[in-house]
């Protein structure tokens, strides 16, 4: 039996495909069952509720080999404590408490990084790993940069404004993935279960590009031109403040991406292990053409 928490979210709805096209029992965590695809949602077990709650993890961990775990983004927490290591707790104790034997979790890279002990939302994601491979479950933690997936976000701003922003240096190279490959890695792990132990697995993508680049590269595939424009990190904060985001959580990304800056996504080695095969190039021909078209 897996487990897969934030069944409905960018990761674990394409996590779920891989486990299910190689025939594996799976019981999900829901809030709303209803954001299930009815081809998902039909050969699946549902538990619904929070993934905060022991009550819920503790009845959805019950004989469960392997669990996948992701934290939902949470925008109006009151520090980053609460937001990741108290969400986290009450599944620490279900895994020792219902004996899982196997945790894939999504974590963060930057782990021995000069910048990481001030990195926001990344400092508490390592914290969270350490938290969990502390019950003695055996743990591997999905490292990633930033997700290709985030720009998303500001699919607006590429379609009217032929423009993207962040508060990062626009040649800064730094590593940048699909969640996709995040999705294939985790379900590769859940269906494993010859690994034990703790340690991390660093899913990089295959190559490292500025800002400028995949500006450069998102003008070739949607054919106009794009442009990345800096802001400053405060003003970034303020944006996010204004969109409802609590003091806290505004101040753990703006910590994160401070530290990004200074080389956090830099300090993580790549190897042929680390590097997955989606291309920024391919990602935009598939994912952000399509939804800059619609």
């Amino acid at each position: 039996m897996i487990v897969v928490t934030a069944p409905t979210g960018t990761i674990g709805r394409q996590v779920l495909p891989h486990l299910l096209d190689r025939g594996a029992p799976i019981r999900v965590i829901a809030r709303d069952p209803a954001r299930l695809p009815v081809h998902i949602r039909e050969h699946v077990e549902v538990v619904t509720g929070s993934h905060s709650d022991i009550d819920v993890v503790t009845q959805a961990f019950a004989d469960a080999d392997a669990v996948f775990w992701l934290l939902p983004p949470v925008h109006r927490g009151a520090s980053l404590d609460a937001a990741v290591l108290g969400f986290t707790r009450p599944a620490c104790e279900a895994f020792k408490g219902q004996g899982v034997e196997r945790v894939v979790g999504v974590s963060s890279i930057g782990r021995g990084s000069a910048v990481v002990g001030n990195a926001g939302l990344v400092t508490a994601s390592l914290a969270m790993d350490d938290l969990i491979a502390s019950t003695g479950v055996n743990y591997r933690a999905l490292t990633m940069p930033s997700f290709m997936d985030n720009l998303l976000r500001q699919v607006d701003a590429i379609k009217n404004q032929g423009m993207f922003f962040a508060p990062l240096s626009p040649d800064l190279k730094r590593p940048t993935c699909a969640t996709r490959d995040i999705a294939a890695v985790a379900a590769e792990l859940l269906l494993d279960d010859s690994w034990d132990g703790y340690d991390s697995v660093p899913v990089l993508g295959p190559e490292d590009l500025s800002n400028n680049d995949m500006a450069q590269i998102m003008s070739e595939v949607l054919g106009r031109p794009i442009r990345f424009r800096q802001v400053s990190g405060a003003a970034y904060k303020a944006t996010m403040l204004e969109s409802g985001m609590s003091e806290a959580m505004a101040q753990g990304m703006y910590d994160m991406l401070e530290a990004k800056e200074n080389g956090l996504d830099n300090a993580e080695p790549r190897t042929p292990r680390a590097t997955t095969p989606t291309t920024f190039r391919q990602w935009c021909e598939e994912v952000l053409a399509p939804a800059v078209h619609v």
